[in-house]
C-alpha cells in the first residue's frame, strides 16, 4: 500500500510554491527536485518507497510551473537558492537529503556547492555537474547535436506534442505515462511557459553564476554526493560526467545503470532509492537523538 501523499504550500522569501508531500511529518527530510519538462509526479514511486522507510519526502513544483510561482530569475543562483530555502523551510534544525532530476540536479550540484552544511547528502541524477557538461558541449559535437532543443527553446515554447517527443527521445525504454504528460504540458502553459526560461537564462548568467562556473573553489562540492546516469539517456551521454569527481570534495560515488534511460525516478525507482538509501547509511547516518532529550544539530 502507497503512503497517502498530500498537497502542501510553502514560502520562499516573498514568493509562493506547492509541493507533494508524503511519509511521517517526523521523518528524515528528503527535498526532490524535478526536471524538464515533468513535474513533481516523476518522483512519486521514489516517494512511496523513502516514505516506507519512515522518510518525510517533499516533492515541490519548481519555479515556473504552475501552480508554483511562475516569477523569475530562472538561473541556477535562484534555483538553487530556492533548493536551500525548501531545506531550511522543511528541516531548519537538520540538514536534508536533497535529490535532483535534470534540473533540479543541476540546481541540487550549485546548492550543495554553495551550503554544504544545509545538505546531509546529494543524489543527483541524469544531468552532471554544470561545469562538466559545459566542457562536454565543447569537446563532443554529438552531445551538441543532442542539446539542439535547449537552442530551439531560445525563440519559442513546448507543447504537449513536443514534451511527448523528447520523453520518447530521451528515454527510449520507457513507454510515458498519458496523464502525466498532460499535466506536465498543463503545468508549463499555465505557468506562462515561463519554464523555458531556464534555457534562455543560460546564455544569460548572473555575475554570481558566472563565478561560479570559473572558480573551482566556489564550484566544489563538498557535500557527500551520490549520480545515477542512464546508460541509454538520449537526452545527455553517460560520458558528460567524465571528471566531475575533481569538483567534489567529499565521499562520491557514480553508477551508470543499464537499460534505462534518462527519466530515472520513473523507470528505475527501486534502484534509485536502494542506492540513495546505502550512500546515505554510509555516508550521512541520521545522528541518533541524545539520551539527556536535547536534539541532535
Amino acid at each position: 500500500m502507497f503512503p497517502r501523499v498530500e498537497r502542501i504550500e510553502l514560502r520562499v522569501e516573498d514568493a509562493t510554491f506547492f509541493a507533494l508531500a508524503t511519509g511521517p511529518k517526523d521523518g528524515r527530510v528528503a527535498v526532490l527536485l524535478h526536471g524538464f519538462p515533468d513535474g513533481p509526479a516523476t518522483w512519486a514511486p521514489v516517494m512511496a518507497r523513502l516514505a516506507a522507510r519512515g522518510w518525510r519526502c517533499v516533492a515541490p513544483w519548481m519555479r515556473g510551473y504552475a501552480p508554483s510561482a511562475s516569477a523569475g530569475p530562472f538561473g541556477l543562483d535562484r534555483l538553487s537558492r530556492d533548493a536551500l530555502a525548501f531545506a531550511a523551510e522543511l528541516s531548519p534544525k537538520a540538514p536534508v537529503v536533497l535529490f535532483g532530476h535534470d534540473w533540479g540536479a543541476a540546481a541540487t550540484w550549485f546548492a550543495a556547492a554553495r551550503a554544504p552544511a544545509r545538505i546531509a547528502a546529494a543524489i543527483a541524477l541524469s544531468v552532471p555537474h554544470p561545469i562538466a557538461f559545459a566542457r562536454s558541449l565543447v569537446r563532443d559535437p554529438r552531445q551538441l547535436a543532442r542539446s539542439r532543443y535547449m537552442f530551439a527553446l531560445q525563440a519559442r515554447s513546448i507543447d504537449r506534442a513536443g514534451i511527448e517527443r523528447l520523453w520518447r527521445r530521451w528515454s527510449p525504454g520507457l513507454t510515458p505515462d498519458a496523464a502525466h504528460l498532460d499535466a506536465v504540458a498543463a503545468s508549463i502553459a499555465d505557468g506562462g511557459d515561463a519554464a523555458v526560461h531556464y534555457y534562455r537564462a543560460l546564455l544569460r548568467p548572473t555575475r554570481l553564476e558566472w563565478m561560479r562556473m570559473i572558480d573551482r573553489d566556489r564550484a566544489t562540492v563538498r557535500a557527500p554526493l551520490l549520480y545515477l546516469h542512464g546508460l541509454d539517456d538520449g537526452c545527455i551521454a553517460p560520458g558528460c560526467a567524465r571528471g566531475q569527481e575533481r569538483l567534489v570534495e567529499a565521499p562520491y560515488r557514480m553508477e551508470i545503470l543499464p537499460g534505462a534511460g534518462h527519466f530515472l525516478p520513473l523507470e528505475r525507482p527501486d534502484v534509485v532509492a536502494d542506492r540513495a538509501l546505502r550512500f546515505v547509511d554510509a555516508y550521512a547516518p541520521r545522528p541518533a537523538a541524545r539520551s539527556n532529550g536535547a536534539q541532535a544539530s
